[in-house]
């Protein structure tokens, strides 16, 4: 049982405060949750799920235990009150036990009306296994705009992570048979029974050839009017589905950094999926798989040590474009062009990087082994950049 990134800093807001665990379904955090709980309260913890009657009837009619100390609370979001419910037990509870809360839904945003939670919990988004955690390299004293250290790592944790995503049933499996099954659960399960449960979506059947759609737009600039088109609907209704899929981690979508330089800004994000596994195209797959290695990277840099950390693209009107952006406090950290190949052509990374004052550049390139040094950008091989990561 491999550790998970997260745990460590779970274990020491439990104490202050609940504790909200986001992310894809069958990303881990029920697993995580229990191994927790197991570890903290071996004998005096509750797992409740909000999708089993039982324990909906227990967690609405306010029935606890008296000899638990911990209470798992799975799926609480789908209640409509969830937020003023959580409030008033917490409030009348904090001295008596701690609450952890999981859910595949973006917790830290998700509304549904009802009092705020300010000030009573923590949020964490978990993410898939990453090559750092596969490595079993603890990176985490991480200093903003100072310059990154690489533990070398294994390549075959990169291939095995590059072909059979980072999600750990399948990770574990890595047996591409069910790996095309599960790809075609997930998403029916997504859409049909935690979409469903808390959105009102009239075509199901259209939301699920959107998902189908999103897969080849991975890498380029996301039009919402081009799959408006393809679908027939309304943009408006193209713009709620996104937004809903995205609320529910299927994809995220990356912005344009903006800046002072002329030309620079364009208004469409680009789009990653949080499961690399389903993209076909290479090129975009490998953009794909350091897209949400640095999306990793910065969500844990904000929910664990609570710095303001952003992620964009840099593209001009020249056609001139780097992948990637690291931001603190919107200052520029480091950026990162991913390439199959080494490419001798450097002058986007140069240009962006002189104009914007960018501190560190990397060319992350598939070519095993590769660190090299040219013109201030370290070209660097991907799963060693990768593994100087979270």
């Amino acid at each position: 049982m491999i550790e998970r990134y997260l745990e460590k800093n779970i274990k020491e807001d439990l104490k202050e405060k609940m504790v909200f665990i986001s992310g894809p379904r069958q990303v881990g955090k029920t697993t995580m949750a229990i191994n927790l709980a197991k570890e903290i309260y071996p004998t005096s913890y509750s797992y409740l799920n909000w999708d089993y009657a039982g324990d909906r009837e227990q967690m609405i009619n306010g029935l606890w235990r008296a000899d638990k100390k911990l209470f798992i609370l799975d799926e609480i979001h789908k209640y409509r009150k969830w937020k003023n419910y959580l409030k008033g037990e917490y409030d009348k509870h904090k001295e008596s036990f701690n609450i952890l809360v999981t859910g595949s839904a973006r917790l830290d945003i998700y509304r549904k009306g009802g009092d705020s939670l300010q000030g009573r919990y923590h949020t964490f988004r978990l993410h898939p296994f990453s090559v750092a955690e596969l490595a079993g390299n603890k990176n985490k004293n991480f200093i903003p705009l100072k310059e990154l250290s690489f533990d070398t790592a294994p390549y075959q944790a990169f291939e095995n992570l590059y072909k059979f995503g980072g999600f750990p049933e399948q990770l574990n499996k890595q047996n591409e048979r069910e790996l095309r099954r599960w790809h075609l659960e997930r998403v029916d399960r997504l859409i049909k029974e935690d979409i469903r449960d808390v959105e009102s979506i009239r075509d199901l059947s259209a939301m699920q050839v959107l998902v189908q759609l999103l897969p080849k737009r991975v890498g380029s600039l996301f039009s919402l009017n081009s799959l408006r088109e393809d679908l027939q609907v309304a943009h408006k209704t193209m713009a709620a589905w996104v937004e809903i899929l995205e609320k529910f981690y299927y994809h995220f979508r990356i912005y344009p950094f903006k800046n002072k330089l002329h030309g620079s800004l364009k208004k469409e994000p680009k789009l990653f999926l949080w499961d690399w596994s389903e993209i076909e195209d290479e090129g975009a797959k490998l953009e794909n798989i350091v897209a949400v290695h640095l999306w990793k990277f910065c969500h844990y840099l904000t929910d664990a040590e609570g710095y303001r950390m952003g992620l964009n693209f840099l593209k001009n009107k020249q056609k001139q474009e780097v992948d990637f952006l690291v931001t603190v406090d919107n200052n520029p950290w480091f950026c990162v062009e991913v390439k199959k190949s080494i490419e001798r052509n450097i002058s986007a990374l140069e240009y962006f990087g002189a104009g914007l004052k960018i501190p560190y550049m990397y060319q992350v390139v598939d070519k095993r082994g590769t660190d090299l040094i040219k013109n201030d950008v370290r070209i660097i091989s991907v799963e060693k950049f990768l593994g100087g990561l979270i």
